[in-house]
């Protein structure tokens, strides 16, 4: 169809570093969500150069995508550097229409749908597996997803495809140009989309380009950054860098990471520049937030758990009268005045609050940005409502007053699973966010997390920022592994995941899977009587999902049915292990241990088998131990199955696992039309890595 020498017939300016690195990851993340059908509806076209994948867009014009193989919750990934390879008619008139496979550009899949199988069998639609939208069913038979067709386990997915004869009727080969940088792509891919589904792709487009300038901005201002981090927390990470305000010079250093899956996790929507560089983790800025007294009969929370240093309206320079009738509440100075009047309006709060004229309270910004850390009070945090959106559109950063009952009722639940597991207890820290407040809005809403004491002398370090370039030579994860492991990082890693996996089977034996990825889990290393001691600490309890019937045969119905009650959001309960396990398999094994070893494995730092292994063996040595320690525990008949023969068929041993489509569920479609039911927990499926025998690219990613 395509010459070997037609690519260079016409190229689009070339992109620079950032640009061709922020390109790569955009038509991964499309490819690997099958978005607009990329990867469903596409066909093989083997080139000398390597395998190309040929989409008919809505226009009728097609396309080709570089590929290769590559194996981190996708068969393939574009091939570097990426391009784009648009066909016109000869002369550079516009594509002919298309009329579907009579064009000989039929929709015949050569992939596994990338929906997978219709849900896991005991999940209830709402886990999000189902078709992509706007995608036109693909012709002819579809191999079970758990089988890529054509292929065992290990062989490329594009082998031996796309070369049978007649597959392709001969036309006259079309002049092609190769799209390289991300406005042109974009422009071209736009017309993969349904017209209807356009005005989103259009604010996604906007989300790359705020990116590519995050990006940009970011390489420059990173280097004095450091410095200033080095002069305010000293030049050694892992020696100097202790306890919880420690913690917020890691919070820094990984807010100019990537998100693992998530390509345009830099670009936070509707806040400006200036904003920013006032208010975000990468700029380690201090400000003063900005405070409200509002009737105290208008606001819910328990105020007797309010930090001693809390202010009354008149300490904030209000009237002293009011100091009996209305209550300090705090907001962020992103959030005043606009979203606060927003949430008075629809309150009716309006005209008996009183805004504060004067800003209050030394913070600085941790890795979430909406929450912030209090300078004279290292260990409470206070999470506020701003008026941003990341990792998608409608990820919108406001509290939903429901989310701080679910807080606190998902620590709660953790706790109480805890307190019966001592042999994991230990390895644990739970951040405590059981005092919030709000006024019935998600503009007016506030949590005070507080961290547990006794941390001053540990390193506390998010997983986010384990891979980030220490100050000097090297890795965060290096630096740890030389102070507190002699350099042996297999030592620390070992360690680490050994932890991770007892903690999380542990839970899930009780129906319990935490969303406890990067940003929320913290690792906490120190020594104890000479030997060097791993902990992790949890925050964020609101997300979790929950099996409550595999919660009462644990605990008791009675005792079930107390720990549940407080959870406001109806999704967090499900009918059936299915949403259990894939929260467990996308934030615990892809997030919090996959991610780290394709990518360390690109670093050069280990082979990646040898990093594959170590997260099988260490996950299956966890299950063998909660199988011994199950074993005699009598349940109920009628119960669900022992919990680990259900992590080794959903997880361990299943030919696919549940991957997350952030981008289609956060920013492609609207919710009616992906059906997601929550968007952090939309899913189409991918191959699973951990399985033996499984042929991967040594390169990671």
């Amino acid at each position: 169809m395509i010459r070997a020498d037609e690519e260079a017939a016409v190229t689009t300016e070339a992109a620079d570093a950032f640009e061709a690195d922020l390109l790569a990851r955009v038509l991964d993340t499309l490819l690997r969500e099958d978005a607009y059908g990329l990867r469903s509806r596409a066909r093989t076209v083997r080139r000398a150069d390597g395998e190309w994948l040929r989409v008919v867009l809505t226009d009728g014009g097609g396309v080709l995508l570089p590929v290769e193989p590559d194996g981190f919750q996708c068969e393939i990934r574009v091939r570097r550097p990426a391009r784009l390879l648009a066909e016109e008619e000869p002369g550079g008139a516009a594509p002919r229409a298309a009329a579907g496979p009579a064009a000989g550009l039929g929709a015949r899949s050569d992939f596994p749908p990338a929906a997978g199988p219709a849900s896991r069998s005991d999940s209830p639609p709402a886990a999000g597996r189902a078709a992509r939208p706007g995608t036109p069913p693909a012709a002819g038979p579809v191999a079970p997803a758990s089988t890529p067709p054509g292929a065992g386990r290990g062989a490329s997915p594009c082998a031996g495809r796309g070369a049978s004869p007649g597959a392709h009727p001969a036309v006259a080969p079309p002049r092609v140009v190769a799209l390289t940088t991300l406005d042109a792509v974009l422009a071209r891919l736009r017309h993969a989309a349904d017209p209807d589904d356009r005005g989103l792709y259009d604010a996604f487009a906007v989300e790359c380009r705020r990116t590519l300038d995050a990006m940009r901005l970011h390489a420059d201002i990173r280097p004095r950054v450091v410095e200033r981090l080095v002069a305010d927390y000293g030049g050694e990470p892992a020696e100097r860098w202790a306890g919880v305000r420690g913690s917020l010079a890691y919070d820094t250093l990984a807010a100019f990471r990537d998100h693992p899956v998530y390509p345009t996790g830099r670009a936070r929507l509707a806040l400006s520049d200036a904003e920013q560089r006032s208010h975000a983790p990468e700029f380690h800025p201090s400000f003063r937030l900005r405070w409200a007294a509002l009737p105290r009969e208008a606001v819910a929370g328990d105020t007797a758990r309010l930090p001693g240093w809390w202010p009354t309206p008149g300490a904030l320079g209000l009237p002293g009268g009011l100091d009996d009738s209305h209550l300090a509440f705090p907001v962020h100075p992103l959030s005043a005045p606009r979203m606060l009047g927003i949430g008075l309006r629809a309150t009716h709060l309006t005209d008996q609050t009183h805004l504060a004229d004067d800003a209050w309270l030394d913070v600085r910004p941790t890795l979430s940005m909406r929450t912030v850390a209090v300078t004279d009070d290292p260990l409470t945090h206070l999470k506020l409502p701003l008026a941003t959106a990341t990792l998608g559109a409608r990820n919108r950063r406001t509290i939903k007053p429901g989310t701080l009952a679910d807080g606190d009722a998902g620590q709660r639940l953790t706790e109480a699973v805890l307190a019966r597991e001592p042999r994991v207890a230990g390895g644990v820290l739970l951040a405590d966010e059981g005092t919030y407040l709000h006024a019935g809005h998600e503009f007016l809403a506030t949590l005070v997390r507080r961290y547990p004491p006794g941390l001053d002398g540990c390193q506390v370090v998010p997983l986010a920022a384990l891979l980030s370039p220490a100050p000097g030579t090297g890795l965060i994860v290096d630096t740890l592994a030389d102070h507190y492991y002699r350099g042996d990082l297999f030592a620390l890693l070992d360690a680490y995941l050994t932890l991770l996996f007892d903690v999380h089977t542990t839970l899930f034996a009780y129906g319990v899977a935490l969303e406890s990825h990067q940003q929320n889990t913290s690792l906490v290393l120190d020594t104890e009587h000479g030997r060097p001691r791993v902990r992790l600490l949890l925050k964020d309890h609101d997300g979790p999902r929950v099996h409550p019937a595999r919660l009462a045969d644990a605990v008791g119905g009675d005792e079930a049915a107390r720990l549940l009650g407080g959870f406001d959001d109806h999704r967090i309960l499900t009918d059936g292990d299915g949403p259990v396990a894939d929260v467990f398999a996308t934030i615990t094994v892809h997030l919090c241990a996959g991610a780290l070893a394709f990518e360390l494995a690109r670093l050069g730092r280990a082979p990646l088998d040898t990093l594959l292994r170590l997260i099988r063996d260490r996950l299956a040595e966890a299950i063998d131990r909660l199988d011994r320690l199950w074993d005699h525990r009598l349940s109920a008949p009628g119960a669900p199955g022992a919990p680990g023969a259900v992590l080794r068929a959903l997880v361990l041993d299943a030919d696919r696992l549940p991957v997350k489509a952030m981008v289609t569920a956060g920013s492609l479609f609207t919710k009616q039309r992906s059906g997601a039911a929550d968007i952090n927990k939309y899913y189409v499926t991918g191959p699973n890595y951990l399985l033996p025998g499984l042929r991967l690219p040594a390169r990671g990613r």
